[in-house]
């Protein structure tokens, strides 16, 4: 088994080992390498799978020799989550890589499959770190490294202000971040994040997220479609959704405290906690449940998996209004 540990740099190495549990940076990592593999070849053939799609054999399949020597990228999600007797394919594949493959294991980093990590890491993969970002003061920096490595110069204060506005959701960040940077010339100040995500409140997907989640169900039905007119993406108003039920299911199990004791232990700005505390009057922790499964299958509505996006959204507003005024 090879131990010489790749270089960060090579993209296109026997493997490349993506631990953490953030959504966004791990779809990156597999875009990057991708991207690489279709730019030295653009036939390169791509296998995305789950965990359960790779079963016993299925490995030694997909990278068995091809008669056209075509690069391949082979992609496992959720590698943590393998059977013993694929994992013990996947160490007998690492001891002899095969050549113009490229093997891409997507890990939790939990103890959970840690066998597999560690003969990952032993075998010399490229790794990469895609950790979930709890702390304020991470999505902070976050927000610095996506201005950076698009070219763009923003005033601390405007990374604050991006922050405190779009909230923990890191694909809400980086998409805030890439409009202003294509909207906006100059440096990025606070005014700016204030036109764009403040003064524009009604227009925004937190608007109509925070008019559900209070019951307001006709004003949150007014909010989305006034959204989805000005071309807000339906994906950026579910996930706003699915925030504002988990911040009424996380604050409704807290602990009591100040909004800065609070903060820290949930992972929110203090202006955050109080808003949550006044929506919170009337919810259950079932309406959070029903609330929550209203969320995924809207989520799986405008993803593809639904005829009408605006349609599972209106149908998610409504269902999670109901379920604010349940307790009432």
């Amino acid at each position: 088994m090879a131990t010489r540990k790749a270089s960060p740099d090579d993209l296109l190495a026997p493997l490349t080992l993506a631990v953490g549990q953030e959504d966004l940076l791990l779809d990156r990592a597999v875009q990057q390498v991708v991207a690489a593999a279709r730019a030295s070849d653009a036939d390169t053939d791509v296998r995305d799978l789950t965990s359960d799609q790779l079963q016993p054999g299925t490995l030694a399949e997909l990278t068995s020799p091809s008669l056209f020597a075509e690069r391949k990228v082979v992609i496992v999600r959720n590698a943590q989550d393998l059977s013993a007797d694929t994992i013990k394919d996947v160490k007998a594949y690492l001891d002899s890589p095969a050549e113009e493959i490229t093997l891409v294991l997507l890990h939790a980093g939990a103890a959970k499959g840690k066998a597999l990590l560690d003969a990952a890491r032993k075998a010399g993969a490229r790794e990469v770190a895609c950790p979930k970002t709890t702390k304020p003061a991470e999505r902070l920096s976050f927000v610095r490294s996506e201005f950076r490595a698009l070219g763009r110069s923003a005033t601390p204060e405007a990374c604050q202000a991006l922050v405190d506005s779009i909230g923990s959701d890191l694909r809400e960040l980086a998409s805030a971040v890439s409009q202003l940077a294509a909207d906006v010339e100059g440096t990025i100040d606070e005014e700016i994040v204030a036109r764009y995500y403040t003064g524009r409140a009604e227009a925004s997907s937190f608007t109509v997220a925070d008019r559900a989640v209070e019951g307001r169900a006709a004003d949150a039905l007014e909010a989305l479609r006034w959204s989805l007119s000005t071309g807000v993406a339906p994906v950026l108003i579910t996930s706003a959704l699915a925030q504002g039920v988990r911040a009424i299911g996380k604050l409704s199990s807290a602990r009591g405290g100040r909004p800065a004791d609070l903060a820290r232990e949930l992972g929110m700005p203090p202006w955050k906690i109080d808003r949550v505390r006044q929506q919170m009057r009337g919810w259950t922790p079932d309406g959070v449940a029903a609330a929550l499964v209203a969320v995924a299958e809207a989520d799986a509505g405008v993803k593809g998996g639904g005829d009408d996006p605006e349609y599972a959204l209106e149908k998610a507003v409504v269902a999670i209004a109901r379920a604010a005024r349940a307790g009432r």
